[in-house]
């Protein structure tokens, strides 16, 4: 045992994260409950940010009385009971002492994480059906949106019908991440419409409303406080503005369980008032450095087993899905603390084309090679005035591609709830894959090995088509599985909630997944290693188990073709929240539609080693654990 304990401290040194390790915290252990592990490490002469929960809905008083340890107020966070602070670290000892104070968590910082992505959703068999996500409005918590028109509806007024913006003044994007996330989720290709274009750039869903709830400033960087403020205001705005979809493209490391986490409490809460929320699943799949081959990185929120978490797919540039592949960047599950079977399905993410904000946006200006030439999209004559379109990479861009086909599938079927969403896409994903497949990374020339379990694809691949010519109702929550290992059959198994659909007939893990458990193949995950680390609450899978070559991705495994997808549906449509009146308001936009049959995405050319891709919640993630850059490159 004494050395995967080493393992473990390895983790805890590299992350420079604190994935609590037990000795020597210098508080006392009475505390421990509500004082996240970083703030037990926190310099005494220091001042830090910090999320405090309350057991109620926090009272002046209860403000007053952090402030009264030396505490300065920054904001209420009503979703989580809690509220944001300025603290002197020397003080939370005496804090913790409060009875009404529930959970003391640090304010991290986050960062942001298509022709051919449409074709891979099968979008265009919902256009041919008119739909086109009308009158359902999505929340895009981000880097803010431009407008642009392919962003208006026929009549040319503008489908960016709210603006509030979180670190700003104007909601406009500076950073360039959130107008592309916009134009994947909404585009109407009208920029790219012409008598000599040759690729209509159009999103999922291209009549969409879009809420516009601006979080990462012009470097891609925002907070826990600041992302969770979004999320109340899309609560309190979801009657006004029929909000049915957040997309958070966007995350950062998870520090602790998801049950205690700030940022997941918000996720919840935003679902179980009806709002279906889809996140990226994080960038850092190859990430080796806890020796897992790049399990265990799924990143917050979407470490969280309500919420939608999405992993990335390569469209190789063709309109054929079926030699699409994974990407190996694409972070992979289980949960760290929580071992939350993750992602829980993926989408086209690599090399996707779509909207690029006007001016002097730091995305395009730090990566000039991925502005798309006019020539990608027209044949002849070229056009006049500033490139359109940007390529990037990542699970942010996949995540996009999800919200956009939820707001299609809610379009046909408004009363569907969020866990019914869920499990619908989940069911209905497809699964044909192959064992294992090889990329190259376009700069390095370094190779990574995938492989096609349930800790990599989930569910399967988004197939918008199917879940629209679905049926099946899930009648449970479709909160996802946790995994456990088994020492006596040396396998790991699922773990259901006791009102998970999961339960139900149609909805087992054979029906979903496509496998009664994760593996039966002992190669797969060291019993000692997996024991070491769930003791710790850590992640299933140290270094010498998951994902190796000898094992997943084998027909006895997780990774076969027959696993993912299902459906289930809790999400109750409860706490709507008020409606506040912050931020501008456009005009709704009809039911235009404009673009071809084709999509967003891009070719295989475009966006090579500096392609951009998706983040992490407040800062995109990047294929670098330490920085949190919004940079991940492309592969082939």
């Amino acid at each position: 045992m004494r050395r995967y304990r080493k393992v473990i401290e390895m983790k805890c040194t590299y992350f420079a994260i604190a994935l609590l390790c037990a000795e020597g915290l210098g508080l006392a252990q009475s505390i421990r409950p509500k004082l996240a592990s970083e703030l037990l490490r926190a310099d005494p002469a220091s001042t830090v940010r910090v999320i405090v929960q309350f057991k109620q809905h926090p009272t002046n008083a209860n403000h007053q009385a952090v402030l009264n340890h030396g505490g300065q107020f920054r904001r209420r966070l009503e979703s989580i009971k809690g509220g944001a602070y300025t603290i002197p670290a020397f003080a939370l000892p005496s804090l913790m002492g409060d009875p009404n104070i529930a959970h003391v968590s640090v304010d991290h910082k986050l960062a942001a994480k298509l022709d051919y992505a449409n074709a891979a959703a099968n979008a265009s068999v919902a256009w041919n059906a008119g739909l086109d996500g009308a009158g359902i409005g999505v929340a895009v918590i981000d880097s803010g949106i431009s407008p642009l028109a392919d962003l208006t509806d026929r009549n040319s007024n503008s489908r960016i019908v709210y603006t509030q913006d979180f670190v700003g003044t104007d909601g406009l994007d500076y950073y360039g991440h959130g107008t592309h996330i916009a134009g994947i989720i909404g585009s109407n290709g009208r920029s790219s419409t012409c008598a000599t274009c040759t690729h209509t750039i159009k999103g999922m869903a291209p009549n969409v409303s879009l809420i516009d709830l601006r979080v990462l400033d012009a470097n891609g960087v925002t907070s826990d406080s600041d992302v969770i403020a979004a999320l109340d205001t899309a609560v309190q705005l979801k009657q006004t503005y029929n909000i049915k979809v957040i997309n958070l493209s966007l995350g950062r490391p998870v520090y602790e369980s998801y049950q205690q986490d700030p940022l997941c409490q918000a996720v919840e809460a935003a679902w179980k008032a009806g709002i279906t929320v889809v996140v990226a699943a994080g960038n850092n799949g190859r990430d080796n450095s806890m020796g897992t081959t790049g399990y265990g990185t799924i990143t917050s929120p979407g470490n969280d087993p309500y919420v939608i978490t999405v992993g990335a797919m390569k469209p190789l540039g063709t309109l054929d899905r079926n030699d699409d592949l994974v990407a190996s960047y694409s972070g992979k599950g289980p949960t760290l603390y929580d071992n939350v079977v993750k992602p829980d399905l993926v989408a086209a993410g690599n090399d996707i084309v779509s909207l690029l904000a006007p001016g002097h946006v730091t995305l395009a200006t730090e990566f000039p090679q991925n502005v798309v030439p006019p020539a990608y999209y027209i044949s002849t004559g070229a056009p006049t005035g500033a490139p359109s379109f940007l390529a990037l990479n990542g699970t942010s861009m996949a995540a996009a591609v999800v919200s956009g086909a939820v707001a299609d599938l809610l379009q046909a079927q408004p009363s569907l709830t969020p866990d019914q969403v869920k499990a619908r896409l989940m069911k209905t994903a497809a699964r044909s894959f192959p064992s294992s497949s090889l990329a190259t990374d376009d700069t390095t020339g370094m190779t990574f090995t995938s492989y096609y379990d349930v800790f990599t694809v989930g569910a399967g691949y988004l197939d918008l088509a199917a879940a629209l010519a679905g049926t099946d109702l899930a009648s449970g929550n479709a909160l996802s599985p946790t995994a456990t290992y088994d020492t006596a059959t040396q396998s790991v198994d699922f773990v259901l909630d006791p009102a998970s659909t999961w339960r139900a007939s149609g909805w087992a893990a054979t029906d979903v997944w496509g496998v009664n458990e994760v593996s039966g193949n002992s190669a797969l995950l060291s019993a000692a290693a997996f024991t070491a680390l769930t003791e710790t609450n850590t992640v299933a899978g140290t270094s010498s188990s998951l994902g190796t070559s000898s094992s997943l991705g084998t027909s006895s495994s997780l990774g076969t073709s027959s696993l993912m997808g299902t459906s289930s549906s809790l999400g109750t449509s409860s706490s709507l929240g008020t409606s506040s009146s912050l931020g501008t308001s456009s005009s709704l936009g009809t039911s235009s539609s404009l673009g071809t049959s084709s999509s967003l995405g891009t070719s295989s050319s475009l966006g090579t080693s500096s392609s951009l891709g998706t983040s992490s919640v407040v800062a995109a993630s990047s294929s670098n654990a330490d920085s949190n850059s919004v940079v991940v490159r492309g592969e082939r």
